[in-house]
């Protein structure tokens, strides 16, 4: 399976909504759809993951690429109720304490 990104916006608030795998190879795209969000959204970015099937490390490094930049901006950086196997990767690699997650209504 591939990689669908979508963004939406919302009250200043860039949601990009991700589905499928995020491997080392479609992590790129994912990063670019960061990447460009996080200076155009006007208070910050959020990043849904419930239709994440599978994340490698290379996924995670783009995360982590993302709440960075987005600090660098003085941004909103959030993960939106993150599939039970990206939450599995960042909780092994701690992160799940360093990101702001977020489940949806």
């Amino acid at each position: 399976m591939g990689l669908k990104i979508g963004t939406t916006e919302h009250e200043g608030t860039l949601r990009i909504t991700v589905e499928g795998e995020v491997d080392l190879y479609t992590s790129p795209d994912l990063r670019s759809a960061i990447i460009k969000a996080v200076p155009t959204a006007a208070s910050g970015v959020e990043v849904a993951l419930s239709g994440v099937e599978y994340m490698d490390s290379s996924g995670v490094a783009t995360l982590v690429e993302g709440f960075k930049s987005a600090r660098e901006n003085s941004k909103k950086f959030v993960l939106v109720t993150p599939s039970a196997s990206v939450m599995k990767v960042l909780e092994l690699a701690r992160l799940d304490a360093v990101f702001e997650i977020e489940q949806a209504p």
